[in-house]
């Protein structure tokens, strides 16, 4: 594996879409990106993806929900690359639009699972490596949403979710000013990926009329 002239990014949700794009671009830029996802199969595709680019790949099959996955995976990353200096934090699920008062209790806990917890054990891991790391510090990236602000009909389980994740990014953002760790969040909108191709076509909006959107 090629040395970093970058450094050590660690994204989630690698396999596809945002989480996918965003490690090419990294590793264009001469990042090493462990990429991290639950399929091998499409983590080792970003990889190829991105052959020929300055940086490197490690892809780590990775369950966000599971505690220690999630530590394997980090102290895999120090153990290989010595560091971690930025965390992207970009694996989420949606959910099928339901009326609240229809949401099952299983559904919306797969949700705060992956969106909410995964979020905050991965974040856990890197905020413990980058305050004892020298040289000391590091960048978290959270993939928010624009949904936390603006929700959708019939999304409560992924609007608040988001919405919690704003929160979090503030907390870790205050908690890590000691140590030079900084977190930031980006709000994004619909992209073109599989998750939410669907958009384009037509989505509920909030006075009940179906209208594509951009």
């Amino acid at each position: 594996m090629t040395a970093p002239t970058a450094g050590i990014a660690v994204v989630t949700g690698a396999g596809s879409g945002i989480g996918a794009a965003t490690s090419l671009a990294l590793a264009a830029d001469g990042w090493t990106v462990v990429l991290a996802g639950r399929r091998r199969d499409a983590l080792e595709r970003t990889a190829r993806d991105g052959a020929g680019r300055p940086g490197a790949f490690d892809p780590v099959p990775t369950d966000v929900t599971d505690e220690g996955s999630v530590r394997e995976l980090f102290d895999g990353a120090v153990g290989r690359h010595g560091r971690i200096d930025l965390l992207v934090n970009n694996a989420g699920i949606g959910a099928p639009a339901r009326d609240l008062d229809e949401v099952p209790l299983d559904e919306w806990q797969e949700v705060v699972a992956v969106n909410l917890t995964g979020v905050f054990l991965c974040t856990r891991e890197a905020f413990r490596i980058m305050r004892t790391q020298r040289p000391q510090g590091g960048r978290i990236i959270n993939n928010g949403s624009i949904a936390a602000h603006s929700p959708r009909p019939r999304a409560a389980a992924y609007t608040a979710t988001k919405h919690a994740v704003t929160g979090l990014t503030k907390a870790t953002a205050l908690d890590g000013r000691p140590y030079d760790i900084a977190c930031g969040q980006i709000d994004i909108g619909n992209a073109e990926t599989d998750m939410a191709r669907g958009s384009a076509s037509g989505a509920l909006q909030a006075d009940g009329t179906i209208a594509p959107n951009p």
